[in-house]
């Protein structure tokens, strides 16, 4: 079963930005979509950034389109999340999901 490492959050000001990486024990960008997805208490997870197509399509929610961009390292087997112009509303628990794994997720807090 290939393991996921999730790197990246942390506590940071609204305007600001950060990256989110997640590394695969088993290079395989195959298996689609991949992506991440975010919880906060009480609500269901959400996706909010997916690449659904070998050749790189993409879909993010309407709440983070524009400031998120989802990419990937073939070579590495590494996912990314760079995240901009942060605000107090993606403040939430992130997770990537690859080869029908989920990562064990990351806390990013966003206040002032």
């Amino acid at each position: 079963q290939v393991q996921l490492e999730e790197s990246g959050g942390g506590l940071v000001q609204p305007g600001e930005s950060l990256r989110l990486s997640c590394t695969a024990s088993r290079r395989d960008f195959t298996v689609l979509p991949m992506g991440w997805y975010r919880q906060v208490p009480g609500k269901e997870r959400e996706w909010v950034a997916l690449i659904t197509t070998p050749a790189g399509g993409l879909k993010y929610a309407d709440s983070v389109k524009g400031r998120f961009t989802v990419s990937r390292d073939g070579a590495k087997g590494t996912l990314f999340l760079q995240m901009n112009d942060l605000k107090p509303e993606d403040t939430a628990t992130y997770y990537c999901y690859m080869q029908s794994q989920w990562g064990q997720g990351t806390q990013v807090t966003v206040s002032s």
